[in-house]
């Protein structure tokens, strides 16, 4: 592996770690803040969420491209924009940071590092 492909990869890894633990420490806090009110809470975990993408995507997206899901790598791949041979570390770079960035978001608010879900779940796409 080289040196440039190791950065890129941390640059990926850290900001897709950034990006989760945002995202789920967001969705965490505006439940807490909005007392009951669901679109509270989802306006303000949707503020927050855009905003870091933002910033994220300044800061990493000249060093490793910010593409911070597997999906979008997946996608660039197949639309030869992105590196064939670089996707399987991509893909478990970034599988990796999410992990981090949840357990990070779960430290952050003394939460059980790993739990199951609470809420539940209904609709066409479950």
């Amino acid at each position: 592996m080289t040196a440039g492909l190791a950065r890129r990869l941390a640059a990926e890894g850290l900001g897709t770690a950034l990006l989760v633990a945002v995202v789920i420490g967001s969705g965490i806090m505006a439940e807490r803040l909005a007392g009951g009110n669901l679109a509270v809470a989802l306006l303000g975990n949707t503020l927050a969420t855009g905003a870091a993408l933002v910033v994220l995507i300044t800061i990493f997206g000249p060093i490793s491209g910010a593409h911070f899901n597997p999906a979008v790598t997946l996608y660039l791949t197949l639309g030869r924009q992105f590196d064939l041979r670089e996707l399987p570390f991509y893909v478990a770079v970034q599988i990796l940071g999410g992990i981090g960035g949840a357990l990070l978001a779960h430290l952050m608010f003394a939460l059980p590092l790993v739990q199951a879900a609470s809420h539940m779940r209904s609709g066409f796409g479950q």
